[in-house]
């Protein structure tokens, strides 16, 4: 797809002129310098033709901490842009970073580069000699946070659109990575795109906003999402944390499937727990990758079954999520990954028979009959498997509050070791077997 990609100093702006032009808040925005250190993809529309805007991080010529991680993403979103919006702003002037950004751009032979002079509502062309200076031609101005000129920039840079880069891609696995700050989310999503994609740090929390990540393997088209380690509550100490969390529980919500993300060398604790529950509330596929597995010593055979059995305790939530004992960092079993994944899609799309179902779910009454449950028995009269994101199942019976809990759940197991749900979530929906006059029935 055609790729724009926004540079300039630190709170120029950019991440503001990136929300606007997506039309909604994927970016974090701050008055505090350097909050974006990655980049951040958006998709975006004008005048019907589609493109992808990249956020990146502010460039300067002082040496500040990530500053070289922070130019490094910066270069790749120059080689890999189609046009470059050169963010400057109108209220802070011209200094001597954005000279170092022009250089920059020139050294690197940026195509397409528009000038945009940000924060421009209350004057304009003040430093319009030092703006032709910058050797960009005319500046475009604009104010982001107020909307106005940004339908004349856009102008330009769709006049440089062109229709084969917008190609449609199909069939693409979105994934997730979550896990509690410095397990290792960054280096393994750089490990599993082959490329320095994020920014990989000792210090906890150098991942803020969401980066989503499109690239192929095997043939197969996939966007990873990296996320901001979650904290506890009580550790959360300012709005841009706050504003992580949020795009993570985001992350979430536009994936298909969650990777789990462990610190293989030290022991779970409960915030692992914690975020092990966003994917339970989330009800999508998830694989719990163990990493740093590389740091473990002396291992023998059965330390992956001893990991894995405390693994299943401490999430027993997520009994049927798989497991994969990884390093990111060495690369180690990596592709693990893949493998799994196609096995739990290949799972998601197994339709089950309705007359086996039942036959199924009949075995198992005869071999172990509901019990007496709040004055009465649950009696099995129908099931059948409705269309839904996860494999999902309809059980009518006389009456569902005689259900109880340790049946639905063995009724479940029954369903997944007879049809092959081993890796997925299922749901299922108990009913009145009346309900079926009501339509329910509709839904196969």
């Amino acid at each position: 797809m055609f790729k724009v990609a926004i540079v300039g100093k630190p709170n120029v702006g950019k991440s503001t002129l990136f929300n606007r032009t997506i039309l909604k808040k994927k970016s974090i925005v701050s008055d505090t310098p350097g909050v974006t250190r990655d980049r951040i993809y958006g998709q975006a529309t004008w005048l019907g033709k589609e493109f992808t805007i990249i956020d990146t991080g502010g460039l300067t010529n002082d040496k500040m901490i990530f500053q070289q991680n922070i130019e490094n993403q910066v270069l790749f979103a120059i080689k890999e842009a189609s046009i470059i919006i050169f963010l400057v702003s109108e209220k802070d002037g011209i200094n001597k970073d954005d000279f170092y950004v022009a250089k920059l751009l020139k050294k690197n032979k940026a195509k397409n580069v528009i000038l945009a002079v940000n924060k421009s509502e209350n004057k304009q062309g003040t430093y319009e000699r030092l703006y032709y200076s910058l050797g960009f031609g005319k500046p475009y101005y604009v104010s982001a946070e107020h909307s106005i000129g940004i339908g004349d920039l856009l102008d330009v840079v769709v006049k440089n659109f062109n229709p084969s880069a917008n190609k449609i891609e199909l069939d693409k696995t979105a994934f997730c990575v979550i896990g509690r700050p410095n397990v290792g989310k960054s280096t393994l999503v750089n490990s599993l795109v082959h490329e320095e994609r994020v920014i990989v740090s000792n210090i906890a929390g150098t991942t803020r906003d969401s980066i989503d990540c499109d690239f192929k393997y095997d043939g197969k088209d996939y966007t990873i999402i990296d996320t901001a380690g979650i904290k506890r509550k009580s550790k959360i100490t300012d709005h841009i944390e706050k504003f992580a969390l949020s795009r993570t529980q985001d992350a979430i919500s536009r994936s298909n499937l969650i990777l789990l993300v462990l610190d293989g060398s030290e022991d779970f604790n409960e915030q692992d727990e914690i975020i092990g529950g966003l994917a339970f509330d989330a009800n999508i596929p998830t694989i719990i990758v163990v990493n740093k597995w590389d740091k473990i010593k002396n291992k023998t055979s059965k330390t992956v079954t001893e990991f894995t059995k405390l693994i299943r305790n401490k999430f027993h939530y997520i009994t049927w999520a798989p497991v994969i004992f990884i390093s990111a960092k060495d690369n180690l079993k990596v592709t693990a990954i893949f493998k799994t994944i196609e096995k739990i899609k290949q799972q998601l799309k197994i339709s089950v028979s309705t007359s086996i179902l039942n036959d199924v779910l009949a075995k198992a009454e005869i071999l172990n009959p509901p019990p007496k449950f709040k004055g009465n028995r649950f009696n099995i009269s129908y099931a059948t498997q409705v269309k839904s994101q996860i494999p999902t199942f309809v059980i009518f019976g006389n009456d569902p509050k005689y259900v109880h809990f340790s049946y639905a759940r063995y009724l479940e197991n029954q369903i997944r070791n007879s049809f092959g749900f081993t890796d997925v979530p299922i749901t299922i929906y108990f009913k009145d077997k009346n309900s079926r006059i009501r339509g329910i029935k509709k839904d196969r």
